[in-house]
Formats: C-alpha cells, structure tokens, sequence
C-alpha cells in the first residue's frame, strides 16, 4: 500500500524529510479497524514528532493523527463497527499514524463520520475536537447540557485548529461567553464567524484588553497556544476557584503557584492519553465522536476546515507541515485521496 514515512528527522525544507514509500497492508486483530483512507489532516503533533532529532529509523514511521475514511475489515472482538461503515478518527500516537492507504485503529476511539460531511471535511475534526472536548468538558468540568450558560470563557488561540472547535463547542454547546484571541483581521473575522463574542490580541496586554472589554476576570481559560508565554496572563485573570487549561507543553517552569491565592486549578489535556495508557474509559472518545457527529449533522457544529492542499503524498504533506510550522494557518489543513 501507499504511505508517507520517514527514516530520517529532517528539516521539512529537506525532501527527504517526508518520502513516499510502499508498506505491506495490514490486518486487523482484537478490537481493531482496519479503515481504508480518504482524507486525513496535519496538526502541530505531526510536526513536532517530525522535529530534526539524531535519530534513525529501521523501517519507515508514518505519521499522521487525523482521519476519515471506511471500514475494510475488522478483528475478531470488534462490536462498535461494521465493514463498509464510514468512519473518522484521530487514532494513537504510539502507532503508526493514518498516512496511508490503509490504517489499524481501535474501534474505542472511533465515530461513525457525519453524515453531512465529506470525508475532507470530517477528516479536520478529530483531534481538535477531541481535545477541545476534554479540555472544555472533562478538566474543567464545564456543563455540556448548558448549565454554566454566561459564564465566561478566555480561549488564547481561537483561529487554530483546536481554538476554531473550542469556540463552537463554548459558545453553541456550553453557552458561554467566548473571548477569543486572533492577532490578525482575517483570523479575528474567522474566530467571529465561528462564534466567538469578543477578540484580543494575544501579542499584546491580555488583561488590559480584557477589561476593556468589561472583564475584570473570567471563569475559564484555555490555552491552545504557548503556554510559556500566557501563563501568566492567565493567572492573572482567571476567576478565584476558576480554571485554566492548557494542552502545549511548556519549556520552562510553569509558575502554578500564582493560582494559589485564588484557589483557582490547573489542568492538562493530551487527547491521547486515553489511547496511549489503554484506560478503562477509552470508549468514551468513541461516545465524544458520536455525539459531535449528532451536532454537525443537526447543524449546531461546522467543520473547521481552512484548506485542502490536494492529494495525500509526500510533496502535498511537507507543504503542510511547512505551513503550521510557519505559525499563521487558519483552520485546518487537509489532504483528499491517495
């Protein structure tokens, strides 16, 4: 089958970086899928595991943490699923990644695709969606049935991939009042179409621009972008006994101790925690991937699709990479067919 691997990790300036090869299909065992893929999406994990690292390896990796497509075949234990049903995911990071023609999945982090959606456009949901979800939902216990309605929210980074999901999911699910950060006009029009109440400028003061807004605090906040960077702001303007949230890993010592006077707590979220540990809840991405799909088909929740480069192989794929490593994509960036 076809895939794009890597042996080498190289800059992405480098052909080599991301080379198209041919791999034997596999087959699926347990509970998993094996998905015949039509579109899949790149996140910011594909290039950071990609990074340039004195590393070699054996055979080639394939990357790739975002996926739609349909049911080949399935292992002997799989109930969820069928062969033939359309299907989208974000898979595990400690396998190999859904850049090929064919790829195994456990069906316990899998939904059925929405049916409103062609596979590019379901292809740009998972992982955002997942990790906007737990974030939102699970570490800092916002109400899905819209009980916190007009408590506020601060998402730092709603024009990427995870903050275009965030917003919808805060504003047309939680019901609550979303400040979003976009530093340029047409990322800041883009955070507004998808719902976001207000914006600020994440390369400029944080709280001065919040209370000129007329929040002195706000009730949440996410970050989806540099957490080094707005940690601190954060701090500064959440609410006592509020709740911050990041998912980008820090470089240096994150000074949670500014959250003590407030009582205020601190999470992280890693969507693929559930996947990569094998936890007793796994099937609950299953269950979030169903219920989002509910939401896009009944009209609540779009897709966040911002560009479809063209077709899945090497070239189209380091064009993608050299996008989000570039800083300024809006939205999500898709490739369609093999």
């Amino acid at each position: 089958m076809k895939a794009i691997g890597l042996a080498r990790y190289l800059p992405i300036s480098n052909p080599e970086s991301l080379i198209d090869v041919e791999l034997d299909k596999p087959a699926p065992a347990g509970r998993d899928l094996l998905v015949k893929i039509e579109a899949i999406a790149v996140n910011p994990v594909d290039t950071k595991v990609r990074a340039p690292k004195d590393k070699t390896e054996e055979a080639p990796r394939v990357l790739g943490w975002d996926a739609a497509g349909v049911v080949e075949a399935i292992g002997p234990d799989v109930t969820l699923f069928k062969v033939g049903d359309p299907v989208y995911y974000a898979g595990s990071i400690t396998r190999q990644g859904a850049n090929s023609e064919f790829h195994l999945v456990d069906e316990r982090i899998v939904g059925a695709k929405p049916k409103t959606l062609d596979f590019s456009h379901a292809a740009a949901l998972p992982l955002t969606t997942i990790t906007a979800w737990e974030a939102l939902f699970e570490r800092l216990g916002v109400s899905a049935e819209g009980a916190d309605a007009g408590k506020s929210v601060l998402i730092i980074g709603g024009a990427g991939g995870v903050g275009s999901i965030g917003i919808q999911l805060a504003k047309k699910v939680a019901k609550l009042e979303v400040i979003a950060t976009a530093s340029r006009p047409e990322s800041a029009q883009w955070a507004k179409d998808l719902g976001a109440d207000h914006i600020v400028n994440h390369f400029e003061d944080i709280p001065k621009q919040l209370k000129a807004a007329g929040f002195e605090q706000v009730d949440y906040v996410l970050i989806f972008n540099d957490t080094d960077r707005h940690f601190p702001a954060a701090a500064e303007v959440i609410k006592p006994q509020g709740g911050v949230c990041t998912i980008v890993e820090n470089a240096k010592p994150v000074a949670v101790e500014l959250l003590k006077a407030k009582s205020a707590a601190f999470h992280w979220e890693f969507m693929f925690t559930r996947a990569m540990f094998g936890t007793p809840d796994m099937i609950e991405q299953h269950k979030l991937l169903s219920e989002v799909a509910r939401l896009i088909d009944a009209g609540t929740l779009t897709t966040t699709l911002g560009r479809d480069l063209g077709r899945i192989n090497a070239a189209n794929l380091r064009e993608a990479h050299r996008l989000l490593e570039e800083g300024r994509s809006i939205g999500k960036l898709v490739l369609t067919g093999f």
